[in-house]
C-alpha cells in the first residue's frame, strides 16, 4: 500500500485528497467527511487502514472548509462540486464507489449517477435532523441510482436503522450512535464496532460491486 495526498482546487478554495493505494486495487473508494469531524473520522479512518489490504483504494476528500479550518460546513451544494472536483483529480481505476459519512454521504447519493460510480457508501446516513423525523431526507439516499450500503449505528440520532425504508441494503452497528461510537460498557469495544464496519463494507464490495472474493 502507499499513500499520497494532493490538492484538490475548487471554486470554494482547495480541498485535499489523501490517497491509500492497494497494489493491484480491484476498486476504488472516495469518500468524504461529514458536517463536524474531517477524514480523521473513526469509520473513515479505519476503512482506509484496512481496505488497501483486501485491493481496494481509498481515496479521503477533505472539503475546503475542513482545509481553511472553518469550523461551520458550507452548503451542501459547495459540498457536491468539491466531491466532482476531487473526482476528477483522483482519475480513478477500476469500479468507482463514491460515498462518505454524514453530509458525506448525502453528497455521494446526489452525485453518485453523474460520477458514473458503480456504487454508494453511505456512513451514518442523516436521514432527518435530530428530533426532526418529520424532515425525511430518505429521497436523497433512494435516489443515488446505483447499489447502496447504508452502515448506522443502531443509536444514531438521526435515523435509527428501523427507521429506513425497508429496502434498503443495511448494516447495523450495535449500540453506536452517529458518530459509530459505542459505549465503554457497551456488547463490543470500540475496535470491534470499527472491525464490524470494515467487514461489512468488504462483504458488500464483493457482492453488489466487484464480484471478486
Amino acid at each position: 500500500m502507499s499513500h499520497r495526498t494532493r490538492v484538490v482546487e475548487t471554486p470554494y478554495g482547495a480541498g485535499r485528497l489523501d490517497v491509500h493505494t492497494a497494489r493491484g486495487a480491484t476498486v476504488t473508494l472516495l469518500l468524504s467527511h461529514g458536517a463536524g469531524k474531517g477524514v480523521e473520522s473513526r469509520d473513515l479512518a479505519a476503512l482506509a487502514a484496512a481496505l488497501p489490504r483486501h485491493g481496494a483504494t481509498v481515496a479521503l476528500f477533505e472539503q475546503p472548509w475542513r482545509v481553511a479550518g472553518r469550523k461551520v460546513a458550507s452548503p451542501p451544494s459547495t459540498l457536491d462540486v468539491g466531491l466532482r472536483a476531487a473526482h476528477r483529480v483522483l482519475g480513478p481505476r477500476g469500479p468507482l464507489v463514491v460515498g462518505g459519512r454524514s453530509a458525506g454521504a448525502r453528497s455521494a447519493a446526489r452525485c453518485a449517477t453523474d460520477l458514473g460510480a458503480a456504487g454508494c457508501l453511505s456512513l451514518a446516513f442523516p436521514l432527518h435532523p435530530p428530533g426532526r423525523p418529520e424532515k425525511s431526507r430518505v429521497d436523497e439516499l433512494t435516489g443515488a441510482g446505483v447499489p447502496t450500503l447504508v452502515v448506522q449505528g443502531e443509536r444514531d440520532s438521526m435515523g435509527r436503522p428501523d427507521e429506513f425504508p425497508e429496502s434498503t441494503d443495511l448494516a447495523v452497528v450495535p449500540a453506536a450512535d452517529h458518530g459509530m461510537k459505542v459505549p465503554a460498557s457497551g456488547a463490543l469495544t470500540q475496535a470491534e464496532a470499527l472491525d464490524l464496519v470494515v467487514e461489512a463494507v468488504l462483504e458488500w464490495l464483493v457482492r453488489a460491486v466487484t464480484g471478486n472474493p
